[in-house]
């Protein structure tokens, strides 16, 4: 296939989530015909999984500036840039409409299951760099589809993805059978049948990020309508001045409410903390759990565990392609010391483009949170910048694609050992995308854990 019918292919973006949708949104203002594949039936089904959460970030924060340019003209009205939606709000007011102005732009029911070059494994140099990309794709109709494309987007996320409760990254040993008894996403206490299972119960949340600060809010609100509820936090370090977060130091004020509100769950007695203990094993106790620590000690039993350590990224339909990888983080090597959640929050690491998300693989990138890999500091805008200059890059307009067109606010508050701490194997415990869920500003609901299925 020559280079100039390589160009005419489509570049294939997976995930209709906020960030892969505003790749194609930049994409088609570069004149790049985009092809987006959805797993979800769709716009941001990932979204749609933590509906009533309200986001840390603003409206003004979460709309893709190609985005807003594309639904103008079809008479949609901006929300007020001053208000924070929640993730019902995100999908149906604005990623909904921005899917249906793409039109057939986007497919949805439509599982990717693997990308490579046309003709050549992973093993193969000659000619390499002159092959469009195959897809593959698995409809919800059971019918497989060979997509060719002149580049990949994979803005799918990470959602799909949770990390297990044991302390070492792998499941505690019981953690399988027990699986009736855990949950990975802070619960919606908006369903009656949710509220009822964990109403008058003893409850273990396990994490020290923003998901977890949300379990322990919530769950002190319920213990306030159903006595006998009650948290046990389960920290793997100890709890410090800046385990909470920066309060009302913090420059994302519901961030910093989130944290005290945590901080009152534990002073109201609403929640115990129980430090420095990691998972080895789980076991039933009749109809309850016990959590058995490395070290062998042994919690009292617990009706519910509610784990929420962070996400990993899903890399098993990448495998045939050319990745550069780093071997902690798996987020790409340029980018991953701009983003250990060891040295950085979300408001110090610096926006960044295609210069960090190239790999050895030339024009396959991953962005938003799956370009984070086990991070948890991601910002929606910064996968806007992300895409923009991807976008420009592909247009070879390499100038544009090199220039920085987003500004952070400093938030250096949650760095470190604040509300992202505890980088480990496995991941984080805890830790958040400032615009999805574990980051998110408590509402009438709960906030599930970060990361998003169709692409944060």
């Amino acid at each position: 296939m020559t280079e100039v019918s390589t160009t005419a292919l489509p570049t294939v973006v997976i995930g209709a989530g906020p960030v892969g949708l505003a790749a194609a949104a930049q994409l088609l203002e570069r004149g790049i015909t985009p092809l987006v594949l959805e797993a979800g039936p769709a716009a941001g089904t990932a979204v749609r999984e933590w509906s009533h959460v309200r986001l840390f970030s603003t409206w003004s924060e979460v709309v893709d500036p190609a985005a807003e340019k594309l639904l103008a003209p079809t008479g949609w009205t901006a929300p007020d840039g001053a208000t924070y939606p929640s993730g019902g709000d995100w999908a149906e007011r604005y990623l909904q409409p921005l899917a249906d102005v793409l039109g057939e732009k986007v497919r949805f029911g439509a599982t990717v299951t693997g990308v490579s070059r046309a003709g050549r494994d992973r093993v193969v140099d000659a000619d390499r760099e002159q092959q469009p990309f195959t897809v593959h794709v698995l409809n919800t109709d059971g019918r497989e589809e060979r997509i060719l494309a002149r580049a990949v987007i994979d803005a799918s996320g990470t959602w799909s993805t949770p990390n297990p409760l044991g302390g070492n990254g792998l499941p505690a040993l019981g953690e399988r059978t027990a699986a009736d008894r855990i949950s990975y996403r802070v619960p919606d206490l908006t369903i009656e049948s949710v509220r009822a299972r964990y109403a008058g119960k003893r409850t273990a949340v396990v994490g020290t990020g923003a998901s977890a600060f949300t379990a322990l809010a919530l769950l002190a609100d319920l213990a306030k309508e159903a006595p006998g509820t009650h948290a046990v936090w389960i920290l793997r370090r100890g709890v410090t001045g800046s385990t909470f977060g920066g309060g009302e130091a913090d420059q994302l004020p519901a961030r910093g409410a989130l944290g005290l509100r945590a901080k009152a769950a534990v002073e109201d007695g609403h929640a115990s903390a129980v430090t420095g203990f990691r998972t080895e094993a789980i076991e039933r106790d009749g109809e309850r759990l016990v959590l058995v620590a490395e070290d062998g000690r042994r919690l009292d039993p617990v009706d519910e565990v509610v784990v929420l350590t962070g996400l990993r990224p899903d890399l098993s339909f990448l495998s045939e392609l050319r990745l550069a990888l780093d071997e902690r983080l798996q987020a790409p090597v340029e980018l991953a010391p701009l983003i250990d959640p060891n040295q950085h929050s979300c408001g110090t690491v610096y926006p960044h483009g295609v210069k960090e998300l190239s790999h050895p693989e030339q024009d396959v990138y991953l962005v938003g949170m799956k370009s984070y890999g086990r991070a948890p500091t991601f910002l929606a805008m910064t996968g806007y910048e992300q895409v923009r200059s991807i976008a420009a890059s592909l247009a070879g307009d390499q100038e544009a694609a090199e220039r920085v067109e987003l500004t952070l606010p400093e938030t250096g508050v949650c760095g470190g050992a604040g509300l992202f701490d505890e980088p480990e194997a496995g991941g984080t415990d805890g830790g958040g995308c400032c615009a999805a869920p574990t980051t998110l500003q408590i509402g009438t609901g709960a906030a599930p854990g970060a990361g998003a299925g169709g692409g944060c």
